[in-house]
């Protein structure tokens, strides 16, 4: 049987949590996806499209891809990647643009499309 000695030991899910700083550096468990990086970094294709169910995990990718290539995050990089597969295997492309970040999520907008007009 796991014996935990402190509360503090337990990774807590990082639900309805989309921002990848704080998901690494506030104990929230992570599952690393980000061979992934490397795998688009080696797409041909100009613009990428992701389609996936909600709550699948879009928005905390595009977070991660952020702080990945925005020039002002290089001096964060070792804390936020350096033990995941990226951060072991960077690619050239690392922290080197200005990124701009746009958050639509506390926009409110019609549910039904009957009442868009």
């Amino acid at each position: 049987m796991m014996s935990i000695k402190n509360i503090k030991d337990i990774k807590r899910l990082p639900l309805g949590n989309a921002e990848f700083k704080s998901v690494r550096t506030e104990n929230y468990c992570y599952v690393d996806k980000t061979q992934y990086i490397e795998l688009l970094e080696q797409e041909p294709a100009k613009s990428q499209l992701f389609i996936r169910p909600r709550r699948f995990g879009k928005s905390l990718f595009l977070s991660t891809l952020s702080y990945y290539y925005d020039a002002n995050s290089s001096e964060e990089f070792e804390q936020l990647f350096g033990d995941l597969y990226i951060g072991n295997n960077p690619t050239p492309k690392r922290n080197s643009y200005a990124v701009m970040r746009f958050d639509f999520s506390g926009n409110k907008t019609p549910r039904r499309f009957d009442s868009i007009k």
